[in-house]
C-alpha cells in the first residue's frame, strides 16, 4: 500500500497559479433579511448599497467607532436575502457584537452563522472549468461579481448559489450552500477532474499577498484606513453617514502607508523589525507572507513617506541579525495566468 506524498505550501501555491485549488471557507456567514436590509447595511458599510443589483456580490469595508478598519466583508444580494462573509479575520463573537451595535430598522433580522449554511471556494486559471459543473449554461455567462443558482448532483434539493468572486487575481468562484458538506465534496470532485487539488492557507495567503490582498491574512495590525491603503474602499461623499466615518482622516502624500517589499529567498523577518534607508529608520515590518514562491520573499511593512514608492533599495535585519536587502515592489507582484487564459 502506498501513501500519497504530503503536499507542501509550495505545491499549493503552484496549484493556484497553474490549475485550480479548492478550500473551505471558515469565516462566519451572516444572513440579513427584511425590506430595509440595505438601509441597515448602509449604517456601517463604507460604500452605499443604493445601486447594488440583485444576484451580485461586492467587497466593502466596515469601520470601528474610531474610524479604524474592523473588517473587509463580502456583501451578497441573493433573492430576498443579503449575506455577509468576512475576508479579513474576525470571529463569530466579534462579528455578532459588532452587528449588535448597529441601529436596526424594524423588520430586519440578522443571523450570524445561520444553521446549516456554509461555503467553499476554488480559484486558479482553470477554475472556470470546475465552475461549469454547477450550472446548466455556458459558464462564460457568469460575469465577475455575479451570483447564480447552482445545482448539486448529490443533493439535488439543496439550496446553492455560485458567485464569481475571488481573492488571488486568478479566476475565482465561491459556492454558498445549505448542504455545505455535499457542496464541498462536489467542489473537490470538480477541481480534481480539472487536475487541481485542495489547498491549504499558507499557499493561498502567498498568492493573495502577491495579488495585493495581503491584509486578508495579515489583518490590519492597528493601522488606520490610510495607513492600510484602504482609502479606495471609502465613499468619501458619505462621511458622517456610516459607523466610524466621523473618525476618518483623508490620506495625504505625507501619510505612512502599507507597502510590499521583495527580499531574497530564505530571508525571514520578525514583525516589528525596523526597515532602513541608508541607515535611517523609515518603517516597520508588519508581516511576511509564507515562503511558497521559491523565487523571493514578500514582506508587508508600514513605510514613511516618500519611501512607499516602488523600486527603492532598503534594508532590514533578518531573524539571525544579518542585514538583508529589500526593494519596494509593485502589486500585483505576479502576472496572473488568468489574464491570458480565456473562459471557453
Amino acid at each position: 500500500m502506498t501513501t500519497a506524498p504530503l503536499r507542501t505550501e509550495t505545491d499549493d501555491y503552484t496549484t493556484l497559479r497553474t490549475t485550480v485549488g479548492a478550500y473551505r471557507i471558515t469565516a462566519p456567514l451572516v444572513r440579513i433579511t427584511g425590506d430595509e436590509r440595505i438601509t441597515y447595511l448602509d449604517g456601517f458599510l463604507a460604500k452605499s448599497g443604493e445601486f447594488v443589483e440583485p444576484d451580485t456580490v461586492r467587497e466593502a469595508l466596515a469601520l470601528n467607532a474610531d474610524g479604524s478598519p474592523f473588517a473587509v466583508l463580502l456583501h451578497f444580494e441573493i433573492g430576498d436575502d443579503a449575506w455577509l462573509l468576512p475576508r479579513t479575520r474576525v470571529s463569530a463573537d466579534e462579528l455578532r457584537a459588532y452587528l449588535e451595535q448597529q441601529e436596526r430598522p424594524e423588520g430586519v433580522i440578522v443571523e450570524v452563522e445561520p444553521d446549516g449554511w456554509g461555503a467553499s471556494a476554488f480559484e486558479g486559471p482553470t477554475a472556470w472549468s470546475a465552475a461549469a459543473a454547477f450550472v446548466d449554461f455556458d459558464i462564460s455567462g457568469l460575469t465577475l461579481h455575479s451570483v447564480t443558482e447552482a445545482s448539486l448532483e448529490a443533493e439535488p434539493s439543496a439550496l446553492a448559489h455560485l458567485a464569481r468572486v475571488g481573492t488571488t487575481g486568478e479566476y475565482g468562484y465561491l459556492l454558498l450552500s445549505h448542504a455545505p458538506d455535499a457542496a464541498h465534496e462536489a467542489v473537490l470532485a470538480a477541481v480534481t477532474a480539472q487536475g487541481g487539488a485542495p489547498v491549504g492557507p499558507e499557499g493561498l495567503a502567498r498568492v493573495q499577498a502577491e495579488a495585493g490582498m495581503g491584509v486578508y491574512a495579515a489583518g490590519f495590525a492597528g493601522l488606520s484606513v490610510a495607513e492600510a491603503d484602504l482609502s479606495w474602499m471609502i465613499d468619501w461623499s458619505r462621511v458622517g453617514e456610516f459607523h466610524g466615518s466621523d473618525g476618518l482622516v483623508a490620506p495625504t502624500t505625507d501619510t505612512a502607508r502599507l507597502t510590499a517589499l521583495a527580499a531574497p529567498a530564505a530571508s525571514r523577518f520578525t514583525a516589528g523589525t525596523q526597515v532602513t534607508a541608508a541607515g535611517r529608520s523609515v518603517g516597520t515590518v508588519l508581516w511576511q507572507a509564507p515562503s511558497a514562491n521559491p523565487e523571493e520573499e514578500l514582506v508587508l511593512a508600514l513605510l514613511d513617506a516618500p519611501f512607499w514608492v516602488p523600486g527603492l533599495e532598503l534594508a532590514a535585519q533578518d531573524e539571525q541579525g544579518a542585514e538583508r536587502p529589500l526593494r519596494t515592489a509593485t502589486l500585483p507582484r505576479v502576472i496572473a495566468r488568468s489574464l491570458t487564459t480565456r473562459i471557453s
